[in-house]
C-alpha cells in the first residue's frame, strides 16, 4: 500500500535474466543500495552483467541499447547481446577507455591503448575496454601480393620496427592478419612477365629497384621479360600499364616519336623508323606516328604519291644521290612498294584520271598559278606541282545546266526543248575539277564568254560546248508569258527559229474602243554561222522576245488608232498584216520584217483572238455571238429532229414486220411442242408393264447366273485346297529326306575326320618315335619275360596236360604284374 507521501513512478518491472554466454551493460550502476535509504549512483560509468541470477534495476540504473523499459514497455531484449567469439586466425581489437590493469596480460592499460586478441576464443567483455571491431584475416593467394602502411610507430609480425607512415609489402601466401597499427593499403596480383609482354613502372618516390638501378622520384621505365619473369611489386613504384609487343610484319613500318636512346633518355622532337620484319616494345615516353603500324604504300602502275620533305636529307634513286632540302615536292610512280623515311611526308595518294573524248579535267599548276584544261582521250597523270582545280560557276548557271539550259514558270511552252540537253550526271552533282560541258540543242546558238581575255565566242547546235578554265556562259533573260513579263525565262541557248512568239497586246481604235488582241508571230534569225560577227550580232539584243514583242505591238497600236472598231471587227487580220509587214498588193509575194540590231525575222503573224477591254461591249458582243449560236443550234435541232423522226418510222415498221415473222415462228414451234407431248403420253402408258416384265426376266437371270458363279467357285476352292495340301506334304517329305541326307553327310565326314585324326595321329607318333623306338619296344615285353623264366629256371616251353595249354611267357607276365602290384 503506499503511503500518502510516496508516489508510484514505475512497475512493477520485470527481473532482468541474462542468458548463458550473453552479457548486457548497466549504466550509472548503484554504489551500495540500503533499504529505504536514498540510492547513490556511480554516474559516468558502467556495469559488464552476464549469465546470473535475474536482477533489477535500481533507481538510476538503465540499460544501454535498450529501446524501452519503464512504465508504458518492458522490452529490454536488445540490450542483451551476445559475448564476441573469435575465430581462428581472427582477432579482436579493443581499446582501454581508462587507466586500468589487465589481468589476463598482466599488463597496465593507458587510456587509448589499442590491442589485439587471437583467436580461437569467447571474450568476456569489461567495463574498462571498447570492443573497436572484429578483424579478419587478408588471404595472400600464389602470384599476390599485399601492401601495408604503418599508422604509427609499431614492430610488425616479422619482428622489424615500422614507422608511422611506412610501407612494405608481404609476398608470403597464406592468410595474414595486419597488427593493430597495420593498414592494409591494396592487394596487388603480381605480372607474369612474357616475351611479348612488358611492363611500364613509375617510381613514386627515390629507391633502388629490383634490378638494382637507381631511380629518382617520377621517373619512368620499361620492365620486361629478359630482366624478370615474374614482378611482385614494389613500395614506391607504380605498374602504370602493361605494354605488349608490337610486331612489324613484313611489308609495314613504324615511325617512333620521341625514341630513347641507349642509356634511357627520351630523344623529343626525334623520329625513328622501324622496317619489318621486327618487334619492339614502346618506352615510356615514347609513340607509335599514327597510334599503330602501318602499311607500306603498294602503288600499282596508275598510282603515285606526292611527298615533301619536312628536313634536308639525302636519298638514292638507282643508284644516284639526290639532296633533298626542307620543303621539295616531288613524285614517285608506280609500280613500287615505298616506306617513307623519317624525314619525308606524304601529301596524298593519286591515281591516273581516264579521260573519255568529251571528258577533261581543269588542272593548275600551284607553283605559276596557271590553269589549264586538259582533254581527253588519255590517261593523265598530275604532276608533283599540280592540283585539280575547281571550277566555280554561279548557282543560276549551276541550276540552268541542271535543267537542260533553260528555267522558267511550268505553263513556259519553251521549257519542252531544253529537256533533250539535261545531263544525268550534272543533276545527280557536278564534279567540280572536271570540265563543265553543254549538249547545245539542234538550231541554238550558246556564246561563251572568256573573262579573262575579254572575248566571246559563239557555238552552235548540235554540238558540245566546252568551257575552258576562264570561261563562263552568257546567261539569257527573256520575256515569256501572256502578256509578256520581263526575265520570266532564263535559258543558256537562243533558239535560231523557225519559231513563234505569242502575245497579248490592247489596241484602241479611233472611235475609242478598247480591244485585247492574242497574236503569234513567226520568227527565225538569219545568221552566218561561218561569219564570227554575224553569229554575234544575234546576241546584241539580250531579250529578243520583248525586244520584238515591243515593235510589234507598237506598230499594231498606231495602226489600229487610224481605224474604227466596225472596220476593224471586219478587216482585222488584213489590218494587222499591213501594220506588221505594209501595205500588200495583191499577186506580190509575201513580205518579211528584219530587225537589223540582231537579224530577227517576222515572217508571219497569226490572230489567234479578240476581244474588247471594256466590259459592257464584251458582253453585248457575247450576247450577239450567243444569239447566232443559238440560232445556228435550233436549226440544227430541227434537222435533227426531223431526221430522228424518220428514222423512227423506218425503225417501227421494222419492228412490226419482225413481230409477224415471230409470231409465225412460235406456232410452228408449239405445234411441235404437241406433238412431242403426245409421243411422251404413249410411252408413259405402256411403258410401265413393260419395265416391269423386263426387270422380272433380269432378276431370275441374275439369280441363276449367280447360283452357277457359286458352284464354280466352291469347285475351284476345294481344288485349290486339295492341291495346297498336297503341295505341302510333298514339300514337308522333301525337307525330311534332305534333312536326312545332310545329316547322314555330316556323321560321313564326322567319322572321316576322326579316322583321319587317328590316322595323322599314329603317323605322328610313328614319325617321331622312330622305326627303331618302335622295334624296340616291340621286342622289350617279350624279352623281359624271357629273362624272368630264365631266372626261374624255367624253360620257355609249353606245358598241358593234355586239355589246356598253359603258356608259361603268360604266366611270367602275371607273375611280373602280381610282383608290381604289390
Amino acid at each position: 500500500m503506499l503511503q500518502t507521501n510516496e508516489k508510484l513512478v514505475a512497475g512493477p518491472l520485470p527481473m532482468i535474466q541474462v542468458p548463458l554466454g550473453h552479457y548486457c551493460i548497466v549504466n550509472d550502476p548503484m554504489k551500495e543500495y540500503v533499504d529505504g535509504q536514498k540510492c547513490h549512483l556511480h554516474l559516468g560509468q558502467k556495469s559488464i552483467r552476464f549469465h546470473g541470477e535475474p536482477f533489477a534495476l535500481y533507481p538510476g540504473e538503465w540499460l544501454a541499447e535498450a529501446k524501452s523499459f519503464g512504465r508504458e514497455s518492458h522490452d529490454y531484449r536488445d540490450a542483451i547481446k551476445p559475448m564476441p567469439v573469435v575465430k581462428a586466425n581472427c582477432a579482436l581489437r579493443l581499446v582501454a577507455d581508462f587507466d586500468h590493469y589487465d589481468v589476463d596480460n598482466n599488463k597496465n592499460r593507458i587510456a587509448g591503448d589499442k590491442w589485439q586478441l587471437m583467436g580461437p576464443i569467447t571474450y568476456k567483455p569489461k567495463a574498462e575496454v571498447t570492443i573497436e571491431g572484429l578483424i579478419t584475416p587478408t588471404v595472400i593467394k600464389a602470384g599476390q601480393v599485399i601492401q601495408l602502411r604503418a599508422t604509427q610507430d609499431t614492430i610488425d609480425t616479422n619482428g622489424r620496427f615500422r614507422v608511422t607512415g611506412e610501407e612494405w609489402l608481404v609476398k608470403k601466401p597464406g592468410a595474414y592478419l595486419p597488427g593493430v597499427f597495420e593498414e592494409v593499403i591494396s592487394v596487388d596480383k603480381s605480372y607474369t612477365i612474357t616475351p611479348h609482354t612488358a611492363l611500364h613502372l613509375k617510381a613514386t618516390m627515390t629507391l633502388t629497384d629490383v634490378m638494382g638501378s637507381h631511380r629518382h622520384a617520377g621517373e619512368e621505365w620499361l620492365l620486361t621479360s629478359d630482366m624478370t619473369p615474374e614482378y611482385l611489386g614494389q613500395v614506391g613504384v607504380k605498374v602504370v600499364k602493361v605494354v605488349k609487343l608490337t610486331v612489324v610484319r613484313k611489308g609495314q613500318y613504324a615511325v617512333i616519336l620521341n625514341p630513347v636512346d641507349e642509356n634511357g633518355k627520351a630523344q623529343l622532337g626525334q623520329k625513328s623508323l622501324r622496317v619489318g620484319l621486327c618487334s619492339f616494345f614502346v618506352h615510356p615516353y615514347e609513340s607509335l606516328d599514327k597510334q599503330t603500324v602501318q602499311n607500306a604504300r603498294i602503288l600499282s602502275e596508275q598510282e603515285s604519291l606526292v611527298l615533301r620533305a619536312i628536313n634536308d636529307f639525302t636519298e638514292t634513286v638507282e643508284g644516284k644521290k639526290i639532296k633533298r632540302k626542307t620543303g621539295d615536292q616531288w613524285l614517285i610512280n608506280g609500280p613500287c612498294n615505298y616506306i617513307p623515311p623519317v624525314e619525308v611526308e606524304i601529301i596524298k595518294q593519286r591515281s591516273t584520271i581516264p579521260l573519255n573524248k568529251n571528258d577533261g579535267i581543269y588542272v593548275q599548276n600551284m607553283q605559276t598559278g596557271k590553269v589549264r584544261l586538259v582533254m581527253g582521250p588519255c590517261a593523265y597523270r598530275l604532276t608533283a606541282h599540280e592540283e585539280p582545280w575547281v571550277k566555280q560557276l554561279s548557282e543560276e548557271t549551276e541550276e540552268l545546266l541542271s535543267l537542260g539550259g533553260g528555267s522558267g514558270s511550268g505553263d513556259i511552252r519553251k521549257l519542252a526543248y531544253f529537256e533533250q540537253s539535261i545531263d544525268p550526271g550534272v543533276v545527280k552533282g557536278r564534279d567540280k575539277t572536271k570540265v563543265v560541258t553543254y549538249r547545245c540543242p539542234s538550231n541554238t546558238a550558246v556564246q561563251v564568254n572568256n573573262y579573262q581575255m575579254k572575248t566571246a565566242r559563239v557555238v552552235f547546235g548540235p554540238d558540245l560546248v566546252v568551257l575552258g578554265p576562264h570561261e563562263n556562259f552568257n546567261v539569257l533573260r527573256l520575256s515569256a508569258g501572256k502578256p509578256k513579263v520581263k526575265g520570266a525565262l532564263r535559258s543558256l541557248c537562243l533558239m535560231l527559229g523557225p519559231d513563234f512568239i505569242s502575245d497579248i497586246i490592247e489596241v484602241e481604235t479611233s472611235d475609242h474602243a478598247r480591244l485585247r488582241i492574242q497574236l503569234s508571230f513567226n520568227n527565225y534569225f538569219e545568221v552566218n554561222k561561218a561569219d564570227e560577227e554575224s553569229a554575234k550580232k544575234i546576241f546584241s539584243v539580250p531579250d529578243f522576245i520583248g525586244f520584238a514583242c515591243r515593235q510589234l505591238g507598237s506598230r499594231i497600236r498606231a495602226r489600229v488608232a487610224l481605224t474604227t472598231f466596225d472596220e476593224f471587227h471586219r478587216f482585222s487580220a488584213l489590218i494587222i498584216q499591213a501594220a506588221v509587214f505594209g501595205p500588200h498588193e495583191a499577186g506580190e509575194p509575201a513580205r518579211v520584217l528584219r530587225f537589223s540590231a540582231n537579224n530577227l525575222v517576222i515572217s508571219g503573224v497569226d490572230v489567234q483572238s479578240i476581244e474588247p477591254v471594256d466590259v459592257k461591249m464584251r458582253d453585248s458582243l457575247s450576247k450577239s455571238v450567243q444569239l447566232a449560236i443559238e440560232i445556228a443550234t435550233k436549226s440544227i435541232e430541227a434537222a435533227a429532229s426531223h431526221e430522228a423522226a424518220r428514222e423512227e418510222q423506218i425503225a417501227q415498221g421494222q419492228l412490226e414486220r419482225q413481230k409477224l415473222v415471230t409470231e409465225r415462228e412460235s406456232e410452228k414451234e408449239r405445234a411441235k411442242l404437241y406433238e412431242l407431248k403426245a409421243q411422251a403420253a404413249a410411252v408413259e402408258s405402256t411403258g410401265q408393264a413393260k419395265a416391269e416384265a423386263q426387270a422380272q426376266a433380269e432378276r431370275l437371270l441374275i439369280e441363276g447366273q449367280s447360283h452357277i458363279e457359286v458352284a464354280r467357285l466352291e469347285a475351284e476352292a476345294a481344288n485349290i485346297e486339295h492341291n495346297s495340301k498336297l503341295s505341302s506334304q510333298v514339300m514337308l517329305q522333301e525337307c525330311e529326306l534332305d534333312y536326312n541326307k545332310k545329316l547322314i553327310a555330316m556323321e560321313i565326314n564326322k567319322e572321316k575326320s576322326l579316322a583321319q585324326l587317328e590316322v595323322n595321329k599314329f603317323r605322328e607318333m610313328v614319325t617321331a618315335l622312330g622305326p627303331a623306338t618302335i622295334v624296340a619296344m616291340a621286342n622289350a615285353g617279350p624279352q623281359n619275360q624271357l629273362n624272368l623264366l630264365k631266372g626261374l629256371g624255367l624253360e620257355s616251353v609249353l606245358l598241358t596236360d593234355g586239355n589246356s595249354p598253359i603258356n608259361l611267357i603268360n604266366t611270367a607276365a602275371g607273375l611280373v604284374g602280381n610282383n608290381q602290384t604289390e
